[in-house]
């Protein structure tokens, strides 16, 4: 090997270098965008503000809760902040705008928007903890749910991440979002829109897309796809038109058992309907809908 790298380690340098050829360096110089590791850092950060001493090594101590809940949310504003102003002189490069000298400004009112709204999001999570409770009868107390339940987890990203969305942040509500997805296996698009009292129940393969509207106390279970069911092309470049309404809505108060796909923009599934497990849906339902597949008849032979 020491021979190996003495004729081929500078070319090999050279053919690799991320000052020159790669053209996926993410260099100060060039791209400087905060690398993936600061971005969940600081979203780690945020969930202990939402479940102080749940999701760390060991508890809060109570005599110093305030003030070290003061210096978290300074050091989540600073570090955001700075992580959010890169993520926007990024996307103005790559869409060539004018040197409108504004990604300053857009980063700490997107990071201020987050923190206001955090009362608000603890108050809806509190409504996603205590759906999960009522919901599965396996549960048997609300820290159980918090401190072990893939789904809360999911959804808590989803909805900091969802608040940077809102805020046009490009990028980092993205990487929240994978995170998510790759610690649970449920994958939550940060644009989709999803009111208080949320339950997914298992979570494994649930896959709820960007243009997603769903409304408040809806259960969701394993498997469920609420996905699109074609994408427009633009006929002139030949590229998929971004922006559009894909993915179905959800009213209240509905159920979708595992392996249910609801596909489509224009599909919207009535409030307080029941959608059967591995049920395909193309089309909408009325409210109160009961929508399942004829039971297979199995084959049983004697041995």
């Amino acid at each position: 090997m020491e021979k190996w790298l003495e004729e081929n380690l500078s070319a090999l340098t050279e053919a690799l270098s991320p000052c020159k050829n790669c053209p996926v360096a993410n260099t100060e110089r060039d791209v400087n965008l905060p690398g993936t590791g600061a971005v969940i850092a600081v979203l780690e950060k945020l969930l202990a503000v939402l479940y102080p001493g749940c999701h760390g090594q060991a508890p809060v101590a109570h005599e110093t809760c305030h003030n070290h809940l003061q210096d978290t949310l300074r050091d989540i504003a600073l570090k955001l902040r700075d992580q959010t102003h890169r993520a926007f002189e990024y996307a103005c490069r790559r869409s060539k705008c004018d040197d409108c000298n504004d990604c300053a400004q857009k980063a700490q009112k997107a990071v201020a928007a987050l923190l206001n709204g955090l009362p608000a999001i603890r108050d809806m999570l509190q409504q996603d903890i205590q759906a999960a409770y009522e919901g599965d009868p396996a549960a048997m107390s609300t820290m159980e749910i918090v401190m072990s339940y893939p789904g809360l987890y999911a959804i808590t990203i989803h909805r900091i991440a969802h608040a940077l969305y809102a805020q046009g942040v490009p990028l980092i509500p993205r990487v929240m979002s994978e995170h998510a997805h790759s610690r649970t296996g449920i994958d939550i698009h940060p644009g989709a829109t999803i009111g208080p009292g949320f339950f997914i129940d298992h979570g494994t393969g649930v896959v709820i897309g960007e243009t997603c509207r769903i409304g408040q106390r809806v259960k969701l279970y394993q498997g469920v796809t609420l996905g699109a069911l074609s994408f427009a092309k633009d006929e002139a470049t030949g590229m998929l038109v971004k922006g559009t309404k894909r993915h179905p809505d959800v009213e209240d108060n509905v159920v979708i058992y595992a392996g249910a796909t609801i596909l489509g923009g224009d599909t919207v599934i009535g409030h307080d309907s029941v959608i059967g497990g591995n049920v395909w849906l193309i089309h909408s339902v009325p409210p109160g809908s009961k929508v399942y597949n004829q039971t297979p008849q199995p084959v049983i032979r004697p041995g």
